[in-house]
């Protein structure tokens, strides 16, 4: 009996414990040329990648610390820096940023977040 109470308090403190929120990013470039310096500026931070062929895909996990906006930078293929705005972010924010650049120009942002910070 002693051994099923220890299995069922670990399996409770696995289930209530801590919960750390990220958001998963993901960049994609549907523009059918490359794009050079992508960057994405968030509360606190930034990532980023050198260059994104044609039909590629960057991912970056992060966590946002503060609250502010988003923005995205780039350079087009003739070459001209770009840059763009994304959702505000709040500190406890987690889950999913997409950003795609189409042949149309300006990059589309999709997001689904869930803010998780404690209530006061």
């Amino acid at each position: 009996m002693r051994l099923f109470n220890l299995f069922a308090l670990a399996a409770a403190l696995t289930l209530t414990g801590c919960h750390s929120a990220f958001i998963e990013a993901t960049i994609f470039n549907r523009t059918g040329a490359a794009l050079a310096v992508v960057e994405v500026d968030y509360p606190s931070a930034s990532f980023g990648t050198q260059t994104l062929a044609s039909g590629q895909e960057f991912h970056y996990r992060f966590k946002v610390l503060g609250s502010g906006p988003t923005t995205v930078l780039w350079t087009d293929a003739a070459h001209h820096d770009q840059k763009d705005s994304g959702p505000p972010l709040k500190e406890g924010d987690e889950g999913k940023i997409a950003i795609t650049f189409n042949p149309s120009g300006s990059p589309t942002w999709n997001f689904q977040l869930l803010n998780r910070t404690p209530k006061s």
